[in-house]
């Protein structure tokens, strides 16, 4: 009986039904709601957890516990959802980073039982995004995430909030019409009319309607990715979204579109991403050297992280067009470490930004001393996101360099100048990492806001003083407390996942290993095609690494 239960469509609707109830608790101080969005948050992690447990098979490829309702049988669409090796993985990070995202708002206190209520409706509509199999579907949970995202950071974010949130609202509803247009054109496209993802697999579309779908699909999912020139309203949308919000942003959102560029752009149209492949390689590579340099000219933290995840996407990009196994998968991990590390991250600058009242480095001097344990666990998540050995940025990052180094697609020269640009993003973390680590945590002995002098005036003592802001105080009459328990805790599960993924990849790249190898073997066997059409052997097929001005300009004309 339990193997015919609507698991997904339960995990999808607890949230949502359970955000319906909230105006009916009672509830003064928001004490209650948030115990209740929590205890909502954790039933349904155990929910999806329990399902995959028992009825996920990692060593199919095939879509698992699928479920289908007829919901417009006049256009065949319905309500269709199922799981594979790309979205299940997605789905428990969704799920995970999303309740640990509650528990850290626990400071709210302005109109919590809003708060709480767009929480619930996130957590919904990102697991919608990942389970949809029907392409209406997944645009209409593509555009109801954008509604609580939106409100949530003009409500409760920094004063640019609704600048922030107009931009995110605007670059993300603008992309998604390409989705919905692109979706369209393949439900369309021969005798039979359906928006069913496993249908629309089996059309053979012709080349010249694939490029302009691909072209599209990846301005989409582009947009939501962070790619160059389209990552724009990142920075500005963490700079001033609140702490649990960024967690979200960067834990899950951002993997909605490496998802999407895997799930329709790579499975979907696979002769058209022969021909994108190289750009794809170009974006990542500036996504990764633009966004290192970038990061490290920001003094605002949260911009700083901001920039680091535009970095950290391009190892993406690089791992999806790499056509070969270990760097597909070095691309899914990529996603799930980045979600792990840039949450714990931008949650621990949230900690920081709840004593300090700025989130501008050069106002903040030596509060190691007076928050060594948030040091303590600052200085882990940026050990894992600058790729530490041990920890999963190194895993996913390595994966990656020797899928690109190991293809037998690219030329290479080609391979070779993207391997060097790639680890000059891999020096380039380290540097934004650890002088922000100085800035924030160490005397630097640079002009601050706060007079210091004054602050030992008070007390004579040998004891450095520490800024807050605009004020300094001596370590001993700190007017706050360290990391409390709740605190340690969010980031020790974000870190234990973290150290876990670093040792043991396996435990994790299993589940999507078998998935991913299926997918990259279409891809290949698109790849074979066009090299003999080209009358060429498969170590000569079209690179960018070998050709000319006219060629390259037929490339990115995306014709052959």
């Amino acid at each position: 009986m339990l193997a015919q239960f609507p698991w997904l469509t339960a995990i999808i609707f607890l949230p949502l039904l359970a955000a319906l109830a909230i105006p009916l608790i009672p509830d003064k101080d928001g004490k209650t709601v948030r115990w209740y969005a929590l205890s909502v948050g954790i039933i349904d992690f155990i929910l999806m957890g329990y399902a995959f447990w028992n009825n996920y098979d990692a060593s199919s490829a095939q879509f698992q516990l699928t479920e289908s309702y007829s919901w417009i049988p006049q256009l065949g669409v319905s309500w269709s959802v199922s799981v594979d090796g790309i979205s299940a993985p997605l789905v428990l990070l969704a799920g995970f980073v999303t309740t640990l995202a509650m528990l850290s708002a626990w400071q709210v206190d302005r109109k919590p039982r809003l708060f709480y209520f767009l929480m619930l409706v996130l957590y919904s509509a990102q697991i919608g995004v990942f389970v949809a199999q029907d392409m209406l579907l997944f645009f209409v949970m593509w555009e109801l995430e954008l509604v609580p995202v939106y409100l949530l950071v003009s409500i409760w974010g920094g004063s640019k909030r609704r600048y922030a949130a107009t931009k995110f609202l605007l670059y993300t509803a603008a992309a998604s019409i390409f989705i919905l247009v692109a979706g369209l054109g393949m439900a369309f496209y021969g005798d039979n009319l359906t928006f069913d993802i496993a249908a629309l697999a089996l059309k053979d579309y012709p080349l010249a309607l694939e490029v302009p779908l691909y072209a599209g699909l990846l301005i989409a999912f582009g947009v939501k990715l962070a790619i160059f020139p389209l990552h724009t309203w990142l920075p500005d949308a963490h700079g001033e979204a609140s702490a649990p919000v960024s967690m979200i942003l960067a834990g899950v959102l951002l993997k909605m579109g490496g998802y999407g560029l895997i799930r329709f752009n790579m499975e979907l149209l696979t002769d058209a991403h022969v021909y994108f492949a190289p750009l794809l390689v170009t974006l990542g590579v500036i996504n990764i050297v633009y966004g290192g340099f970038s990061s490290f000219a920001q003094t605002n933290m949260k911009r700083r992280l901001a920039y680091s995840s535009v970095s950290h996407m391009g190892f993406v990009l690089i791992g999806i067009a790499s056509f070969t196994d270990i760097g597909t998968s070095g691309a899914m991990l990529q996603m799930l470490s980045h979600g792990l590390i840039a949450s714990v991250l931008f949650f621990l600058t949230g900690v920081t930004y709840d004593r300090t009242h700025t989130l501008f480095m050069d106002r903040m001097d030596g509060i190691a001393l007076v928050m060594p344990k948030a040091f303590a666990l600052f200085t882990a998540a940026a050990m894992a996101s600058l790729a530490l050995p041990g920890m999963s940025g190194f895993a996913s990052e390595i994966a990656i360099f020797v899928g690109m180094a190991t293809n037998d697609v690219y030329s290479p020269a080609f391979s070779t100048v993207t391997i060097f640009l790639a680890a000059v993003g891999i020096i380039m973390t380290p540097i934004y990492l650890l002088s922000m680590l100085r800035l924030v945590f160490f005397n630097s002995n640079e002009a601050l806001a706060c007079d210091i002098d004054q602050a030992k005036m008070k007390k004579p003592t040998n004891e450095p003083a520490v800024c807050f802001g605009n004020s300094c105080v001596l370590p001993g009459e700190a007017p706050f407390n360290d990391a409390n328990p709740r605190e340690i805790f969010i980031a020790a599960c974000f870190l234990v996942m973290i150290v876990g993924i670093g040792l043991y990849p396996k435990l994790f790249t299993q589940m999507y290993d078998i998935k991913t190898v299926a997918i990259n073997a279409e891809v290949r066997q698109s790849q074979v095609i066009v090299a003999q059409q080209k009358h060429m052997t498969l170590a000569q097929a079209p690179v960018i690494g070998e050709v000319d001005k006219g060629l390259l300009l037929e490339l990115l004309a995306l014709s052959y």
